[in-house]
């Protein structure tokens, strides 16, 4: 499973907010709150929020294995 925890542990160290995330960046709300709810997003978002945090991709990411997880 893919939880965000570390990207709201970044963005508390940042100078930026989800408010400024929406108004400034253009990011959506639906997509603040997927990432609060640990819920897919794109990889042009994370590398969206790469660049605007200046942060590396396991800064935003974190890869938790679960038992409810997709067989393959």
């Amino acid at each position: 499973m893919i939880i965000y925890r570390p990207f709201w542990e970044t963005l508390k160290r940042s100078p930026e907010s989800t408010y400024t995330l929406i108004k400034n960046h253009h990011l959506s709300s639906s997509t603040i709150d997927k990432l609060r709810k640990n819920k897919p997003v794109t990889t042009t978002t994370l590398n969206d929020l790469c660049r605007i945090l200046g942060c590396r991709i396991e800064d935003l990411v974190e890869y938790i294995p679960s038992d409810t997880d997709q067989i393959l």
